[in-house]
C-alpha cells in the first residue's frame, strides 16, 4: 500500500484562507469604560449643577413674569413652562416626565453599548444627559422648569436647553465626521 498523498497547505500571508478575510484584524470594544463613565458624569454633573444655581438666581431675583434687559436681543425673563419646548403640550407634564424618563434611561444603554465609539461621546451625552436630568427633576419637584433666556426672536429657554441642544450637535457633528469616507493611502 502507498501512502496517501500529503495533503496541501494553504497558507496566505495577511489574510484568512478565503482570500478575503484579514487575519490580523484588531477589534476593540466601542463599550463605555471607567474613563468614558467618568467623563459622562463630570459634564452631566456640572450641567446639572450650572442649570440648578442659575434658574435659583433667577427665581430668587426676578419676579415671575419680570424682564431685566441684558444686552443686544438677551433679556433675563422670569417665566415657568410646565410644556416642552416652546410650551407645547403645558396640560402633559405627567407625559412629559414618563417620556422624559425614557429617554434618559435609552441614553444611558446607548452610552453602555457605545461610549468609547468617539471621543466627543461622553461631552455630548454628557450635555444631553445632563439637561435632560436638570429640567426633569424640575418638573417632578415643581411641576414645571424656569426658563429665563430670552432672545428678542426665540421662545425663553433655560440653560438645560442650551445643554440639550449643543450636546446633539457635538454627537451628530462626531457621527457625520467619522462617517467620512477615509481616504486610502497611496
Amino acid at each position: 500500500m502507498s501512502e496517501p498523498a500529503p495533503r496541501a497547505v494553504d497558507v496566505r500571508v495577511g489574510s484568512a484562507t478565503d482570500g478575503l478575510t484579514p487575519v490580523s484584524v484588531a477589534e476593540r470594544s466601542v463599550g463605555a469604560g471607567l474613563h468614558e463613565w467618568l467623563g459622562l458624569g463630570a459634564v452631566a454633573g456640572a450641567a446639572v449643577l450650572a442649570d440648578q444655581v442659575t434658574k435659583r438666581i433667577v427665581a430668587g431675583t426676578l419676579d415671575l413674569g419680570e424682564t431685566k434687559h441684558v444686552a443686544g436681543p438677551l433679556d433675563l425673563h422670569h417665566v415657568q413652562n410646565s410644556g416642552i419646548a416652546f410650551g407645547l403640550f403645558p396640560d402633559a407634564t405627567t407625559v412629559v416626565i414618563v417620556v422624559t424618563s425614557m429617554v434618559i434611561a435609552w441614553l444611558l444603554v446607548v452610552f453602555a453599548r457605545s461610549g468609547a465609539r468617539h471621543p466627543v461621546m461622553p461631552v455630548g451625552l454628557g450635555l444631553v444627559f445632563g439637561g435632560s436630568v436638570s429640567n426633569l427633576a424640575d418638573r417632578v419637584r415643581l411641576g414645571h422648569v424656569t426658563d429665563f433666556l430670552d432672545l428678542d426672536f426665540w421662545p425663553a429657554f433655560n440653560l438645560a436647553d442650551t445643554f440639550i441642544v449643543v450636546g446633539v450637535a457635538l454627537l451628530l457633528g462626531a457621527a457625520v465626521i467619522s462617517d467620512r469616507p477615509r481616504p486610502r493611502p497611496r
